[in-house]
Parts: C-alpha cells; sequence; structure tokens
C-alpha cells in the first residue's frame, strides 16, 4: 500500500467509527450538554482529566469553556486538572500516581461542580480514583470512554453519563472524542446563547 492509499485508509477508517457512534451517542451527548449547562447556570464549574492523549482532550475542551468556541460569550469556569505539573509530580512522587486527579478532585471539588474525564479504555486507575473521589464530593461525571467501557463503566452512579465510543483503535477513539468535544461546545452555547 502506498502512503496516498494508506492516509484514505485512516481517513475512512475515521468517518466509519464516527458514522457508526453517532446512532449511539446522538441523544447521550445532547443530555451531557444539558447537564453541564444546569450545573454551570447552578454556580458549578467543570473539572476534566485525562493521560496522554486524553489528557490534550480533557485540556482543550476546557480552554474552549473558559475562552470561547466559535461564537463570542463570557468564559465559562473549567479547570484541566492535567496543566500543573508541579502538582502532578508532586502528588505522584509523595502518593501515587494513581492519585494524581483524585487529590486535586478531593481539594477543588464541590457538591455541584461535575468531572468530565477521557479515556480511551475505562481502565486508568488515576481516572477511576478521580470518579470515586468525586462521587465522595457529591459531585455528578461524565465519562468519555472507549472500546467496551472497562472498569470505568462499573462506577458511574445514577444522574453520570458516559460516552462510549466502541472501536478498538485508540487513535479512532481519541478522534471521536474530540468531534464530541465540538459538539458538546456547541450545543453548550446555543442552549446559554441562542441559536
Amino acid at each position: 500500500m502506498n502512503l496516498i492509499e494508506h492516509i484514505n485508509n485512516i481517513y475512512s477508517q475515521n468517518v466509519q467509527v464516527q458514522m457508526d457512534s453517532l446512532s449511539e451517542l446522538a441523544h447521550p451527548i445532547a443530555s451531557c450538554a444539558e447537564l453541564i449547562v444546569n450545573r454551570l447556570l447552578e454556580g458549578g464549574k467543570i473539572l476534566t482529566c485525562g493521560n496522554g492523549g486524553c489528557a490534550g482532550n480533557a485540556q482543550h475542551f476546557s480552554s474552549i469553556m473558559l475562552n470561547r468556541f466559535e461564537r463570542e460569550r463570557p468564559g465559562l469556569p473549567a479547570v484541566a486538572l492535567t496543566t500543573d505539573s508541579s502538582t502532578l509530580t508532586a502528588i505522584a512522587n509523595d502518593y501515587d500516581y494513581d492519585e494524581v486527579f483524585a487529590k486535586q478532585v478531593r481539594t477543588l471539588g464541590h457538591p455541584g461542580d461535575l468531572l468530565l474525564v477521557f479515556t480511551t479504555s475505562g481502565n486508568s486507575e488515576n481516572i477511576n480514583a478521580a470518579i470515586q473521589v468525586a462521587h465522595e464530593r457529591k459531585m455528578l461525571v461524565i465519562a468519555l470512554n472507549g472500546r467496551d467501557g472497562g472498569r470505568l463503566s462499573g462506577l458511574l452512579l445514577e444522574g453520570d453519563e458516559e460516552l462510549c465510543v466502541s472501536s478498538d483503535s485508540t487513535a479512532r477513539i481519541l478522534e471521536a472524542h474530540l468531534l464530541i468535544i465540538h459538539c458538546l461546545c456547541d450545543l453548550i452555547d446555543r442552549q446559554l446563547l441562542g441559536h
């Protein structure tokens, strides 16, 4: 296979995963956007986290919320728990890497806030620990997940939401999560600003 054929194959895989997940995720994406808006209108904030490419997606969501998406609006309170390297390395060094997000959620999270987690497998111990702490803090959780949902799916409680992209490719899951982020941000703006 030459390089152009390979590029076409990657694009085709991406489109197929996006279209396959559309019918399963359209309604849950709308529910998640409503949940986020309700939390924001009630004075809550959004805490986001993920590892690797999922950390990038978590930061991307937070940056859109704090700055803007495609329309001018006031900033919305969102904090990426992945960006403070001193905090991350201190927690990992003094405690354990599995605690890098949970310890931050325990300190920064309050009832009425929302934890938005990103994972491609549902098996990241630091993400699952953060979810458990969020529940202790009376926070709801939205999980952008992948594959078969992993252990994470069993941790979610009533009121939580899961957007699981059923693919075995980490790259395709990350790409689908990015589209979901943009859908969420567009829907949040539509609810807050109108059409």
